[in-house]
């Protein structure tokens, strides 16, 4: 594969044109390597979970039809696909554990320089919780909010608080099929469980534990990390920033934050303004000190600060191979374990701060959460002392502005202002016809297709046919890079009635929400597109749908299951390791749409997700009666005496 098949981003094919002859390689090489990847495993049918095995299960029908202990082809595809939607929703739950202690250390410890940035929406977020407001002071409140939110997680019975922010017909239809979540851990356990060797061999019975376990995800340990966030950190508004490989100076020491946690990176943006830091490194000849992001705790940082974003996911190689990156920061998920060894051929400073993510070899500096300001100043520190030891330098030119933070409040006040602030603009201009429906686009990017093309061509598709993306993750990063995420991409791409609404707002076409877990902030914003009336009772009745065109983690498999789950037609590209059970597969594909209105599709072609999405989209207009534009009339005086005498 040529560098430049391998992305569409003329940025990163510079970058492999550098760092070709490198001995570490790059996550390309490293997939070409695997290749061909294990057949059985790319249709969901090997098993590992005991030692009787590895069994595989032979989708031709001439070798084995069942495992060492007898799970047929359909048990080992949702054994294993239960067990990805698992370690998804542990991974984002978990993040949202550490941010409600952070809220709590907030309150308990000021000395450590987190504060409470949105007192209105910590008043709000607590009535969901039935916290008592009224005039007790905002540190009480907030204690109460925290170690309730963290009693979430440890639940045994009842229903999660936030599962009650979903629609009245949504929450009756989870409680009926028996799947509305209890408490965070309780789920993802029991799902284990039931996968373990001898338990539920009943693929539909554990696809409803998944579904627990995942709307647990999204409606509990997700929407805890955002909103506690939003509190803790401020809740985004839009904001600009840059985004691309260009963004690393060659001037200035250059920090890079990698992960997803941003209770640290938002002390590394203070510690990158320090004075006498800042005085530090111009003595080492550098003219400053510059901060920029990769993956998602880039999106945090960029959407409360406008702090630019150097690339997504599968840039975080090349970024180092730059050489101006002087130090790279990383805390949890979708670090790549290439890192250490790459770093060792550049003078880049790559620095571990989670003791949940080590790495061999590599320096662990770890993260004091009473005073973590001293761990963002000796970051800092080390990268200006790395500075003066760079050697080549290649970074490339390009960069592109973005308009980031369109949260679910920020999108509120665009559309009604600080008093009238209501999603009726919106839905109104969907009734109308002027915007056909709201897609989401998110996830990750992934070697076995080229990289951002897929993103990038399906979301052009969407918009040109006058549907507005709300976009989250590296989704939202490959889109930035080619310009889709300003206002004027709205005339170059979008069709003439989106194009009207943005450009009567002022707004993109495509509205970047923040980070993989702030998915919650669509299923808020679904929520109350059906609170505020005229587009059905339920989620499942909204004209709307997602996708994750270039997925490759296991969180996007929670993401997706807690969607359809949610009752949202959602699109996979890539593939999914389910094919090689028919039975399976027709469950998640088609009978889900019967249990919960919403199910996944499988497409890898970019044109193909679109037609889906775009279809669906059609078909729920028309089952709402809003398919046909209705033609505007002047009433003259005589037809209003008319409409008046009917009525």
């Amino acid at each position: 594969m040529n560098e430049k098949a391998r992305s569409a981003d003329p940025a990163a094919q510079r970058m492999l044109d550098v760092v070709k002859d490198r001995p570490a390689g790059t996550v390309w090489d490293r997939a070409a390597a695997q290749q061909p990847q294990c057949g059985y495993g790319e249709l969901g049918l090997c098993c590992r979970i005991c030692y009787m095995g590895p069994c595989r299960i032979d989708p031709f029908g001439d070798g084995p039809q069942c495992g060492v202990c007898g799970a047929t082809a359909d048990v080992i595809a949702a054994r294993n696909f239960a067990r990805m939607v698992a370690a998804g929703a542990a991974a984002h739950s978990d993040h949202g554990r550490d941010v409600a202690h952070a809220l709590l250390l907030a309150v308990e410890n000021p000395k450590a320089g987190y504060g409470i940035k949105d007192t209105a929406k910590l008043l709000k977020v607590a009535s969901h919780f039935g916290i008592a407001t009224g005039t007790r002071a905002v540190q009480d409140i907030a204690r109460d909010l925290a170690k309730a939110a963290l009693a979430e997680f440890g639940a045994q019975e009842g229903e999660l608080k936030f599962a009650h922010r979903a629609p009245p017909a949504r929450l009756e239809l989870w409680r009926r099929l028996g799947v509305v979540p209890r408490g965070v851990d309780r789920e993802v356990v029991e799902l284990m469980h039931r996968t373990n060797i001898g338990v539920d061999q009943d693929a539909e019975n554990i696809m409803r534990q998944a579904s627990r376990a995942a709307l647990a995800d999204g409606w509990g340990g997700s929407m805890i990390a955002t909103e506690l966030q939003d509190i803790l950190f401020g809740t985004p508004a839009p904001i600009r920033g840059k985004v691309n490989l260009g963004v690393l100076s060659k001037d200035t020491v250059n920090v890079v934050v990698h992960g997803h946690e941003p209770v640290l990176s938002e002390m590394l943006v203070l510690a990158a303004r320090d004075k006498e830091l800042v005085e530090l490194a111009k003595s080492k000849g550098a003219s400053g000190i510059g901060l920029a992001g990769i993956c998602c705790t880039a999106n945090e940082i960029l959407i409360r600060h406008g702090i630019p974003i150097a690339g997504n996911f599968l840039q975080q190689e090349l970024a180092v191979a730059t050489g101006a990156v002087d130090a790279m920061v990383v805390d949890v998920q979708c670090i790549m374990g290439s890192l250490g060894e790459l770093c060792k051929g550049y003078h880049t400073a790559l620095v571990t701060t989670s003791a949940k993510a080590r790495m061999d070899g590599v320096r662990y500096v770890p993260f004091d959460e009473h005073d973590p300001m001293s761990t963002a100043k000796e970051i800092v520190r080390t990268a200006i002392l790395s500075f003066p030891n760079r050697g080549r330098v290649e970074v490339p030119d390009e960069t592109m502005d973005v308009i980031a933070g369109f949260s679910h409040e920020a999108i509120n006040y665009m559309l009604g202002g600080r008093f009238r602030g209501s999603y009726v603009p919106l839905n109104d201009n969907i009734i109308n016809g002027r915007i056909k429906g709201v897609a989401g686009v998110v996830g990750c990017g992934n070697p076995k297709v080229e990289h951002d093309r897929v993103h990038i061509e399906l979301v052009k598709e969407l918009i040109a046919n006058d549907i507005l993306v709300v976009q989250t993750g590296c989704s939202a990063i490959a889109c930035a890079k080619c310009g889709l995420l300003v206002p004027e991409a709205a005339a170059q791409y979008a069709g003439p009635g989106l194009t009207e609404v943005c450009e009567t707002v002022g707004m993109p076409p495509v509205l970047h929400s923040g980070s993989c877990v702030d998915n919650s902030r669509i299923l808020i914003a679904l929520s109350e597109m059906v609170r505020v009336g005229g587009l059905g009772k339920d989620i499942s009745e909204l004209p709307v749908a997602g996708a994750a065109p270039e997925w490759m983690s296991e969180k996007a498999i929670a993401i997706g299951q807690y969607f359809v789950a949610s009752g949202v037609l959602t699109v996979f590209g890539v593939g999914l390791p389910v094919l090689g059970s028919p039975k399976f597969t027709k469950l998640l594909t088609e009978d889900f749409a019967g249990s919960y209105g919403g199910c996944w599709a499988i497409e890898p072609d970019p044109h193909k997700i679109a037609v889906r999405m775009i279809d669906h989209i059609q078909a729920k207009r028309e089952k709402l009666g809003i398919s046909k534009a209705k033609e505007r009339v002047l009433f003259d005086m005589e037809m209003r005496r008319e409409l008046k005498a009917e009525t």
